[in-house]
């Protein structure tokens, strides 16, 4: 048997604490993204669930998935959720995690970013409506709170978005997906929970992802300095990738129908300076201010989430910061190594 990596035996560990279906089929969609890949794993490994993975990059699918290959309970679907589902399978659960998340995708493709929110979610829930869907975990974001005032979001928070941005086309077009799902709820009785998760970082993000901690972990994987161009005094909460599957899992059992729970971890609030200096520790390299004058003058920012919802449900993270990363890290380290000596 191959020897597990550090994400494989966390895995284990959060699977150990979940009571996951045993049967039926369940739909991930956004599977080779961070979050769903982490869903995937979990359901192919512990459960006993046909899972099928959505996805739009089926050379991605191969990789990330090769474990798979040939289990008759994995199934690939290639499809663009943008157009009406083809299938003719019914699905127990939905877990709708596709999103275009990446800040680059906001400024290269606001369009396409609030169309694929908003008639992804719309063609699922017209799909699974006609075959017996029993129900759907919706993963939202924590952008719909806006900018905030400082305090700590609950999940009645609403902050501002600037609605004639065209950086607003995530948050916004989020917050338009859940009162989707909540009229869907409301007109269909449909069986929603939504999901809103923090910053969530571990190995297997996508080549095309963007976001601070995939910069600053690309950086030393590549035996390179983290080089900052302003101070990093986002204060923002963090949550590794797997207690945030576990979350995601637990709601889709537990979660109350038409509500919303926030999914972070509390005692990993951190600044984006803190986070580099972390990661770089790790990767035995330093962090190299090289601050603009523009730099100088960006505004501090608080995106702080309360918990205390989805710890009611008997939920909590299993890992620290510094282990998450540790873990993250090292995973990708082992990929890395093992991806050389197979070329």
């Amino acid at each position: 048997m191959a020897e597990v990596n550090a994400y494989q035996h966390d895995l284990l560990l959060a699977a150990g604490r979940l009571q996951l279906p045993q049967e039926g089929n369940i739909l991930v969609t956004g599977a080779t993204g961070l979050i769903g890949g982490c869903l995937t794993d979990l359901l192919m490994l512990y459960s006993q669930c046909h899972v099928f993975a959505m996805g739009r990059n089926s050379s991605r699918a191969k990789k990330r998935f090769a474990g798979y290959a040939g289990n008759p309970r994995f199934h690939f679907v290639r499809h663009d959720i943008c157009q009406p589902l083809t299938l003719d399978t019914d699905f127990r659960y939905i877990i709708h995690a596709a999103s275009p998340a990446s800040p680059n995708f906001f400024k290269e493709s606001p369009v396409e970013v609030m169309t694929s929110n908003l008639l992804g979610l719309s063609n699922l829930l017209e799909y699974g409506l006609k075959h017996h869907l029993q129900r759907m975990v919706y993963v939202s974001s924590g952008e719909v709170y806006g900018e905030g005032d400082g305090s700590v979001f609950t999940e009645e928070s609403s902050g501002y978005i600037d609605i004639l941005s065209a950086r607003s086309c995530y948050p916004s077009s989020k917050r338009a997906a859940e009162t989707l799902c909540a009229s869907y709820v409301q007109e269909y009785d449909a069986q929603i929970v939504i999901a809103r998760p923090c910053h969530t970082y571990g190995p297997y993000f996508t080549e095309s992802d963007n976001r601070v901690y995939a910069q600053f972990i690309r950086n030393v994987l590549n035996a390179e300095d983290i080089v900052m161009k302003s101070r990093g005094e986002q204060y923002r909460s963090w949550i590794y990738v797997v207690d945030c599957a576990a979350a995601v899992l637990l709601l889709m059992t537990q979660g109350q129908c038409g509500q919303a729970y926030n999914v972070a971890n509390s005692e990993s609030n951190i600044t984006i300076y803190d986070l580099a200096q972390k990661i770089a520790s790790i990767g035995n390299r330093k962090v190299d201010m090289q601050i603009s004058c523009d730099g100088n003058t960006t505004p501090i920012t608080k995106a702080v989430f309360s918990t205390r919802k989805i710890e009611m449900l008997g939920w909590k993270p299993l890992f620290s910061m510094d282990v998450g990363l540790q873990h993250t890290i090292s995973t990708m380290v082992r990929e890395k190594n093992l991806t050389k000596h197979d070329s």
